[in-house]
């Protein structure tokens, strides 16, 4: 089976299950927002200097397979979709990031006040962290938009596992700026 499958050729595309939602469409947008996130992860990955910061990022990108699954459901087939994928967002995902908010500011990381300046301490892996972190935060912002009319996400979930990992990016982001010596 071809990539390429010219089936978005006049500006629609497949959601799962046959459903089909133009490319402007804001679930799209959503997508892509979740997708372009997974990939900045695939650049932390290869350019953390922390040993934790790769396995991390690993696992958030099989979790945003998982959101990404969820949000190429449309409304209505959200039980087939489970029956399907067993992998959902849930609250074990959201409590895992939460832990390593508490981890990450009682050691490497620590509390900050104020500002960060992303790129200013000459760490490659941490402004990839912070490109990350913005592009977490639209993803988030779109599925708000999403959540006013008959595309909302059901799965609260989502929105709370974002939020949180925009934080823990920040975070990571933070400790990579400090560099080996501080693993």
């Amino acid at each position: 089976m071809s990539i390429s499958t010219r089936r978005g050729d006049e500006g629609q595309t497949d959601l799962l299950f046959g459903r089909r939602r133009a490319k402007s469409h804001p679930r799209i947008h959503a997508l892509g927002a979740v997708d372009e996130l997974n990939a900045a992860l695939g650049l932390v990955r290869i350019k953390a200097v922390q040993s934790e910061t790769s396995p991390f990022a690993a696992k958030v990108q099989m979790d945003l397979i998982a959101l990404m699954g969820e949000l190429a459901t449309a409304p209505g087939d959200e039980q087939r979709y489970r029956d399907s994928h067993p992998q959902v967002i849930a609250e074990a995902n959201v409590q895992w990031l939460d832990e390593w908010v508490a981890k990450l500011e009682a050691g490497p990381a620590g509390t900050f006040d104020g500002w960060s300046l992303p790129g200013a301490a000459g760490s490659e892996a941490g402004a990839h962290l912070d490109v990350a972190r913005t592009i977490c935060r639209r993803a988030e912002r779109v599925i708000a938009d999403l959540e006013d009319g008959p595309e909302a996400v059901p799965n609260a979930e989502v929105m709370r596992y974002l939020n949180r990992l925009s934080d823990v990016l920040w975070l990571f982001a933070r400790w990579e700026e400090k560099g080996p010596a501080a693993a």
